[in-house]
């Protein structure tokens, strides 16, 4: 039960992860996180993720918005969905996501960014 009116900026996060091409700004509300991640040119979950987490796709749920830059998303299943600025998603386990062009990819993250950083933090 939220008690108590919160506000943070995403510009102020309380927590910042970063590895190569991928920046997390993490902001916790009353025991809800929510995240602005940007993504590199050539950032892709398969590259630079899967060999860490050593599932075939990601296996965790996010719903995002696309603030900047290009972004696809392939299901396990073969769907494909390409999303820009201004598109909001829910994506269920089970996929890869890319950046594409040559823009950074700036998202901000719901859901599924606490299961998503877990172990990651220093």
């Amino acid at each position: 039960m939220i008690s108590k009116l919160q506000k943070k900026s995403l510009d102020s996060p309380d927590e910042i992860i970063s590895s190569e091409k991928e920046k997390i700004e993490l902001v916790n509300l009353n025991g809800f996180s929510i995240a602005r991640v940007t993504l590199e040119p050539g950032w892709s979950w398969e590259k630079y993720v899967k060999p860490r987490e050593k599932t075939e796709s990601c296996q965790i749920p996010h719903t995002s918005l696309i603030l900047s830059g290009r972004a696809r998303t392939i299901m396990d299943d073969g769907t494909v969905v390409d999303s820009g600025p201004g598109e909001v998603a829910i994506v269920p386990p089970g996929h890869n996501t890319l950046v594409g062009g040559d823009e950074p990819c700036s998202i901000i993250d719901f859901s599924g960014i606490e299961e998503y950083i877990k172990g990651r933090r220093s």
